[in-house]
């Protein structure tokens, strides 16, 4: 069979649809004509117009084909093109008429076909290759389709309007990336127009114009821009999540505008102004709108604009109800939970200097968001991760009745159902499940900060994460709290609070315990991403399951960290044990222990209750039937993906603790071929060679940081993280001498300052990444594309792991 190399990035039978009627040609125009030098030194363009059959047009050599050594594979162009477009010319034709009944039955298909079409032109497949830091032509494949229906779900939410040129003399013109974005506040020569750069979809402003054939013209517009056009431009629609279940009427379009002869030309500009290279029609004099036009860009919308009276059709409150007798809420943007009114903040207008800054981190304005751009800003007009768990906190003093005379002991033993099941609403209450996570989260703003990924665990978080924010800036944390949202009714500590005793005292523990780092902003304590986000939650568990191929759960038991975490989880589930099991446990080990011995084995077992933090004191806790049992997590947090889909995200490098996290972030800079230190070799050299004291108790943290003999470290780190982002590879000696010299005098000073702070330590050894090109994997910058991610990093500048040394704890 012969290879389909020769492929057609806009199809033939969609180019058909732009015929004169008796012709079968099209008029093209290349509006970036090659040049050709002559033997005589003269330099002549090209012919730029031209008339030609489809077969000839919108078309390039292995645009899609896959190379394997000296083979090539043209299976997506004729597998998965040729599935899409059989089904996308059915759902071309179907909305260029007006039998309803075609629209429902082809509606997904037409979403499918268009989102697919805005991806596949060489201008589409160029912008999806800035989305990473380095793409092979098989890579930018697989990516292609990996992210393929992207735009469906902001699509659909929006107002859908076909325009009609049927009675115009001047019909509808394609270009070679005939999927086109217009803002109005987004001029071609705007910074976020520039090749292969288009407004995203998620902008208020931003409408989508598709021609379906030479008299119809699809245009999408986000409803909030619809219903207030004076809305800002380009700010991003409310709730734009993409890969989103949601519920639409398939039969919601509006066609009541023919449009004029000016307007067309109108439209056909904005088509023309948005390709790549080349533009087509029917007749030649159509390519050349801008002859016509003497409106501005931003004028331009008046004409886009759906009209008024028929965005009735869209938007309002959606309810449902199944066979099953569950209901279905949906609210005009696809969110499926009410607004809690409680969660938002009137931002303050024209904030001074030395006021609280609005983002809620607990800074001063002049320290935090002053020098910031709006777009590298955390949201003013919710409350903020701080925030929220400041409220978390104090819902939980309520709720424990936390009082400076009341002992751990007493709070346990007060403990009940009940005030279980309300610690996890109230966490659920602060935590939407249609929270707008990367909204809240801090951008790549030039802070020092690091994503800790290691054991949650209140025994352990306290090692060296805590600390870890003294030399390297603000620690981001997962939460420890499950949010019972995510999982079924019968399960969820709310419904079936006894079964999380065990799990509600270490998390609780685990809490109270950060909580005044958190309240400094030395630990940023946020929710798993995946709570709020089904769709990345399921990709990144495909992800994972294909990494982690050949790794098995004995690679994580080897752990020490891990080993003694379980034997003391399997201690304090012998400890829950009633009375009459742990009486004929031991009998049953110990078959001639005297009834004496045995009362004071149990009696010492309760005292071991008491004197454990972590231990439940209720008894019947492991009673038997259904809910019986405790869901007990051994947390190791975040995963790897979701680790750097959080570094990038916000800006950071990554911290662990666990060896079994820090071969993982080997594993990826290996598989890009290059060495773990490719730069700043020495500073690595260095601080592998150093030994660091790592404050064991909270209050101590907080006194060290308060001390201007810290400052330095992160400084440190912060000028590292800058060089390894912009050195693009190119090593500088003179600067990475500079640094490293600067640590050892950094170093040798803070030590001595601790040392005679006289405070309880650790010692711990630090092991270095910093790969040239940072760490990096391309299915998390897909996570990221996928979330409607718009800044964030292209990988990790560089990766840390605190191991103990082998010295023990120091005062």
């Amino acid at each position: 069979m012969s290879k389909t190399r020769n492929n057609h990035y806009v199809p033939q039978w969609y180019q058909e649809g732009f015929f004169e009627p008796g012709r079968n040609t099209l008029a093209y125009l290349d509006l970036t004509p090659p040049q050709k030098t002559l033997d005589d030194g003269r330099v002549i363009r090209e012919r730029d117009l031209f008339h030609a059959p489809t077969s000839r047009a919108f078309r390039q050599i292995d645009l899609y084909s896959t190379f394997f050594g000296t083979s090539v594979n043209d299976e997506i162009e004729r597998h998965l093109f040729g599935d899409i477009d059989a089904k996308g010319s059915l759902a071309i034709r179907a909305f260029a008429g007006n039998d309803v009944g075609e629209w429902h039955l082809h509606f997904q298909k037409l979403f499918e076909y268009i989102d697919i079409q805005k991806i596949r032109t060489p201008k589409g497949l160029d912008w999806l290759r800035t989305q990473y830091p380095t793409m092979t032509q098989n890579e930018l494949m697989v990516e292609m389709q990996g992210i393929r229906m992207m735009h469906c779900t902001i699509w659909t939410q929006g107002v859908r309007e076909i325009v009609s040129a049927e009675d115009a003399d001047v019909k509808f013109i394609i270009s070679d990336h005939p999927v086109t974005i217009y803002n109005y506040a987004a001029p071609p020569a705007a910074s976020m127009c520039t090749y292969p750069n288009d407004p995203t979809i998620a902008l208020k402003a931003s409408q989508t114009i598709f021609p379906l054939s030479r008299d119809y013209c699809l245009v999408f517009t986000n409803l909030e821009y619809a219903n207030d056009p004076a809305t800002g431009p380009l700010d991003k629609r409310t709730f734009a999540r993409n890969y989103r279940n949601s519920m639409a009427r398939t039969d919601a379009f509006i066609r009541t505008r023919k449009l004029s002869v000016r307007e067309i030309a109108q439209i056909n500009y904005v088509l023309k102004a948005r390709a790549h290279r080349y533009v087509a029609a029917g007749r030649k004099e159509w390519l050349f709108p801008e002859k016509t036009i003497t409106e501005t860009w931003a004028e331009l919308r008046e004409t886009l604009l759906p009209p008024k009276e028929q965005l009735w059709h869209f938007g309002g409150e959606i309810f449902a109800r199944f066979e099953s007798g569950d209901a279905y809420y949906q609210d005009q943007f696809g969110r499926t939970e009410k607004e809690r009114d409680f969660l938002k903040k009137q931002p303050a207008n024209n904030p001074r200097p030395g006021d609280w800054c609005g983002c809620g981190s607990g800074r001063r304005f002049n320290g935090c968001c002053e020098l910031k751009p709006t777009s590298l800003r955390p949201t003013w007009t919710e409350a903020s991760i701080r925030e929220r768990n400041m409220m978390l906190y104090n819902g939980l003093v309520n709720v424990l009745g936390l009082e400076p005379d009341k002992d751990w002991v007493t709070v346990r033993r007060e403990l009940t159902d009940e005030k279980i099941s309300l610690i996890y609403q109230l966490y659920e209450g602060l935590w939407p499940l249609e929270t707008d996570l990367l909204h809240l989260l801090p951008k790549p703003d030039g802070f020092t900060r690091g994503v800790f990924t290691g054991s949650l665990h209140p025994d352990t978080i306290a090692d060296f994460a805590l600390g870890a924010s003294l030399y390297l800036g603000e620690m981001i944390v997962e939460h420890p709290f499950l949010h019972a949202g995510t999982v079924k009714k019968e399960f969820s500590p709310v419904e079936n609070p006894r079964s999380y005793r065990q799990e509600t005292i270490k998390t609780l523990v685990f809490f109270l315990t950060v909580m005044p780092l958190i309240e400094r902003g030395l630990i940023n304590l946020v929710p798993d991403p995946c709570i709020f986000d089904s769709h990345l939650r399921d990709q990144m568990f495909r992800m994972a399951q294909l990494r982690s191929a050949g790794t098995t759960v004995n690679d994580l038991r080897e752990d020490k960290q891990f080993k003694e975490l379980a034997r003391q989880e399997f201690q304090r589930s012998l400890l829950m044990l009633s009375q009459e099991d742990l009486r004929s446990q031991l009998l049953r080990f110990s078959p001639k222990l005297e009834k004496a011995d045995i009362e004071r084995a149990l009696q010492a077992a309760e005292l071991l209750k008491e004197q454990d933090p972590l231990a439940v004191l209720q008894p019947g806790s492991l009673g038997g039937g259904k809910t019986g049992g405790q869901f007990n997590l051994m947390k190791l947090a975040p995963n790897f993906e979701m680790t750097l889909y959080l570094a990038q995200a916000t800006g950071s490098f990554i911290v662990t603790d666990n060896i079994f996290r820090w071969n993982e972030i080997r594993r990826a800079v290996r598989r890009r071929g290059v060495p773990l230190n490719g730069n700043l070799s020495g500073l690595a050299n260095s601080i592998e060679s150093s030994t660091f004291a790592f404050p064991q108790n909270v209050p101590d943290i907080g006194t060290l940081a308060s001390d201007k003999a810290f400052t330095s470290y992160p400084a440190l780190i912060r000028n590292a993280f800058k060089y390894l982002t912009r050195s693009g590879g190119e090593a500088k000696p003179n600067y990475e001498g500079h640094l490293t010299a600067r640590f050892v005098r950094t170093h040798s000073a803070v030590q001595s300052f601790i040392r005679k702070a006289g405070v309880t330590t650790q010692s711990a050894k630090i092991s270095c990444a910093f790969p040239l090109g940072g760490v990096q994997d391309n299915s998390v910058n897909r996570l990221l594309l996928m979330s409607s991610s718009e800044r964030h990093l292209p990988s990790s500048p560089m990766a840390f792991l605190i191991q103990a040394a082998e010295s023990q704890l120091q005062k």
